[in-house]
């Protein structure tokens, strides 16, 4: 005897089987992240200083002429008080000196669009703290600093490079010097 089953029971089994499958669990929302803030926008960098010196622009500041007791002085910077370069006519020796502010290494370097030389310096100490270096009036240098196209350069090691203009003052020290 073989037993036989309606077709709908295995059709009624089957289902009954899906129901004992649970429900899916559920998990928790996880949250949602909080939004960054953007990051502040930066500064766009400065463009790169130009490698050679006569593409620098020149140094704040004006040359001021004046006249004393031992001779003329060229002095640049934004005031007479507070001059970054001095150029000084010493008449009694005919000698120039030359001063930059700040006390460096001892030699200074002049650029103008003739070339470069360089000259021993020293410390000079005073009210404001200078390196020095002193040339004879005759120095052809001299007349190349005052006739370089447009500008000059002074270098000294560890103190920033001065771009002069080469006005008229310069060159009125040296010859006052030479007369």
């Amino acid at each position: 005897m073989r037993f036989i089953l309606p077709p709908a029971v295995p059709a009624t089994a089957f289902l009954l089987l899906a129901a004992c499958v649970g429900a899916p669990e559920r998990h928790a929302p996880s949250p949602t992240p909080a939004p960054r803030p953007a990051p502040a926008p930066q500064p766009a960098p400065p463009p790169p200083a130009p490698a050679e010196w006569q593409d620098r622009d020149t140094t704040a500041g004006d040359w001021r002429y004046q006249v004393d007791g031992a001779g003329s002085v060229a002095l640049f910077g934004a005031d007479a008080q507070s001059s970054l370069f001095v150029i000084r006519c010493d008449k009694a020796t005919r000698r120039i000196s030359l001063l930059r502010s700040g006390i460096a290494q001892p030699a200074m370097t002049l650029r103008t669009s003739y070339g470069a030389v360089s000259w021993p310096a020293s410390a000079v100490a005073g009210t404001v703290p200078a390196t020095q270096a002193i040339r004879a009036a005759n120095d052809a240098a001299l007349d190349q600093i005052a006739y370089s196209r447009g500008r000059f350069a002074v270098e000294v090691q560890g103190l920033p490079t001065l771009i002069l203009p080469a006005w008229a003052e310069v060159g009125r020290v040296v010859e006052d010097c030479r007369a």
